[in-house]
């Protein structure tokens, strides 16, 4: 079944236009619905749907439609997505996101979870070069243990979602 998801894109894509929501050209899985000064997103994520919106009536029906046109549970207010935490406070009309678990799974996952926490400043300038790599094979064997194409990726989620304050440092060191 290699042609599923795709199947199942098509298939939404084609259901969820017939409720007049567009599809973002800048990034395929977000669909917009404006209906007078009420407006919803539609993220679709895989098979899950995070809908946002400034009017409750409208979600509601929103999702009461959707739910006649796919089997689906409605899990409530979200808490986490893709490993994001969503915090809000309405009393102070704040919103946000947070990925301090996720950073803590990777802290633990390459063995860095008790290194020194804070600010690291990288100097401007900085340039790692061939003299900076390991030169005896005691040095290549060591290093050929340790997963660095794997840190950076686990790295680079986090400076997209949420910490984009990582990406000087980021580029530097991969």
């Amino acid at each position: 079944m290699k042609q599923a998801s795709r199947s199942w894109n098509i298939h939404f894509n084609k259901t969820i236009k017939k409720f007049e929501f567009v599809k973002c050209e800048e990034e395929p899985c977000v669909y917009k619905k404006v209906i007078g000064s009420a407006i919803i997103f539609l993220v679709l994520y895989v098979d899950d749907i995070l809908l946002i919106g400034n009017d409750i009536p409208t979600m509601q029906g929103t999702k009461v439609w959707l739910s006649e046109q796919f089997s689906m549970k409605d899990l409530g207010e979200a808490v986490y997505i893709l490993g994001i935490k969503i915090y809000r406070d309405r009393s102070k009309r704040l919103f946000g996101l947070s990925q301090s678990m996720y950073i803590d799974t990777i802290l633990k996952r390459y063995n860095t979870d008790n290194s020194k926490r804070g600010y690291l400043h990288v100097g401007v300038g900085i340039t790692l070069s061939r003299e900076n790599c390991p030169t005896t094979h005691e040095e290549r064997e060591c290093m050929s243990r340790v997963p660095y194409a794997s840190t950076v990726g686990a790295i680079m989620y986090t400076m997209t979602c949420t910490r984009p304050d990582v990406a000087y440092a980021l580029g530097v060191t991969s």
